[in-house]
């Protein structure tokens, strides 16, 4: 069962305003990098459903996560079809991402009260992950969806609205402010927070200052 409850993870997305993605086969370097981000002041991290056997690594790495990482809140990504959502709530997921939006997922995690966040392309996917509940909604690929531009303008006339989106976020500070400045809730940052050679390395500590570098940017483009 979730640690968190939906509050807890809209709550944490939203003060934080960034949200890492990753995905490895290698558990060691998967800790690693979650403890990175905790040490930088990430409070909800999302890993992906991307390899061959994701779900055993993401059990483990969610024990982990509680007794070394306490108030880090791991969710799952890539998720497209409700029985996998189910299958990794039974492993503890607080929150569930997906590329896309289905229905299904909406019925298996609002009968566990769990954070469903669908990936949405387009004002009308918006609307209707709303009308199922979704109290965060993402705007994937952002990027190319419409950059900055289109969230602010999903936000002229439906004010309410909570997004976060992914791709086409870099950890600079250029970058997150024109997206805190369109008006997300969140950013979800994959491979640019997460650099090859810094993994190959096993530079954690790089990892970390990037995070948290990141995380001030965000702050600072709050208050401005």
């Amino acid at each position: 069962m979730a640690r968190f409850s939906r509050i807890q993870v809209c709550q944490a997305v939203a003060e934080t305003g960034m949200v890492p993605v990753f995905y490895n086969s290698d558990l060691e370097i998967s800790k690693q990098v979650v403890k990175a981000c905790y040490q930088g002041g990430v409070r909800a991290f999302e890993f992906t459903n991307r390899g061959d056997f994701a779900h055993e690594i993401f059990g483990e790495l969610n024990k982990w996560a509680a007794k070394e990482c306490p108030d880090m809140i791991l969710g799952i990504g890539s998720i497209v079809d409700a029985g996998t959502a189910s299958l990794f709530l039974q492993l503890g997921a607080n929150f569930v991402v997906g590329p896309l939006l289905n229905p299904d997922i909406f019925k298996v995690c609002n009968r566990r009260q769990v954070a469903y966040i669908p990936g949405c392309g387009s004002v009308s996917e918006v609307g209707y992950a709303q009308e199922l509940g979704a109290e965060i909604v993402k705007v994937f690929p952002a990027g190319n969806v419409g950059g900055p531009s289109f969230v602010k303008n999903v936000k002229a006339p439906m004010p309410w609205s909570s997004v976060m989106v992914t791709g086409g976020v870099e950890p600079t500070e250029e970058n997150l402010t024109k997206w805190v400045e369109a008006g997300v809730t969140a950013v979800g940052m994959g491979s640019n927070l997460f650099p090859k050679e810094v993994i190959a390395a096993k530079e954690w500590s790089k990892i970390a200052d990037m995070s948290k570098k990141a995380l001030e940017f965000i702050k600072k483009a709050r208050k401005s």
